[in-house]
Order: structure tokens, then sequence, then C-alpha cells
């Protein structure tokens, strides 16, 4: 896998609207409709480390997270106590059995 680019002075802003779009651009649909709706319900309120983390488990395997999430694989110990893997569990869970969309890009957060 290519490394991840560098974006040194990427404001909160502008970090926030690139994961959304990101979230949703994947390459597998139950990836881009598992990350797009964790981000839209989870974005708004992370705060900027809370983004890195995720921005980082985005360079990961679309694959690899989405069994991570769905409990079918367990993660590399670099994710195995992350509260942020955690959380996508719980919203990959579906508890409330929420019919989830892809969210618009126009959206705002």
């Amino acid at each position: 896998m290519p490394s991840p680019l560098p974006r040194h002075g990427e404001s909160v802003d502008a970090m926030r609207a690139r994961l959304v779009y990101q979230s949703r651009k994947r390459g597998t649909l139950e990836s881009d409709l598992l990350l797009s709706t964790f981000a839209k319900d989870h974005l708004p309120t992370m705060d900027e480390g809370e983004m890195r983390q995720f921005d980082k488990l985005m360079d990961e395997p679309d694959w690899d997270i989405y069994y991570w999430a769905i409990g079918k694989r367990d993660p590399p110990p670099r994710w195995t106590d992350s509260p942020l893997l955690a959380k996508l569990k719980i919203h990959a869970k579906n508890e409330g059995k929420v019919v989830r969309r892809m969210p618009d890009l126009a959206q705002k957060l």
C-alpha cells in the first residue's frame, strides 16, 4: 500500500470536509455505507485527535475495516484498544435497526 500523504497545516474544518468525502468514496459499497454513516453521526463532535485517528483508520484496507467493525476478524494490536474502533463497532451493530443510506456530500456537519 502507498504511504498516506502528509497534510501539514490542514485546518480542522478542511480535515473534517476531507474525511466526509473520503468516508463515502472508499471503493466498496459496504465500507462506503458503514464509514459514511459513521462520519455523519460522529464527525461533528470529534475533536482534532479523534479525527486524526479516524484518518489513520481510513488508511487501512476497506475489507479489513469492515471485518473489524462487524467482528468477523480481530484487529491488529494497533487498533485493539482503540476507542474509535469501539464506536465504529457499535455503529455497525445498528441495534436501533435504523435504515441507513449514504449521506449527501453537500451536507453541512
